[in-house]
């Protein structure tokens, strides 16, 4: 098999890998905002989160983890609609925002 072949295989198996682990982080990320908005009386609007950034962080251990921060948006009142946001470092969710409140997980 061919250098090349390999190398396409292997970027085809390395972006299937990030696609699922994409999926469940935002799973993650979906129940962490609803846990969120329950606790706090909010609604979830659209029940739905967005992605806003994903990079690369470092997490307790030193290792290399993706980062993930996605965005929703939650009523206090029904009629108005605020911005929150969620962090997670691989699967672990670190960070919640429901502003003007910053609620910290670690």
């Amino acid at each position: 098999m061919p250098g090349t072949e390999i190398l396409v295989l292997l970027a085809i198996g390395l972006g299937v890998w990030f696609w699922v682990d994409t999926l469940n982080a935002r799973e993650a990320g979906m129940a962490a905002a609803r846990e969120a908005c329950r606790a706090a009386s909010l609604q979830l609007l659209d029940d739905t989160v967005a992605t806003a950034s994903v990079r690369l962080g470092r997490n307790d251990r030193g290792h290399v983890v993706i980062r993930r921060v996605y965005q929703f948006e939650y009523s206090d009142t029904g009629d108005n609609r605020r911005n929150g946001s969620v962090t997670l470092l691989g699967s672990r969710v670190v960070m919640m925002s429901i502003s003007p409140e910053l609620v910290e997980l670690v």
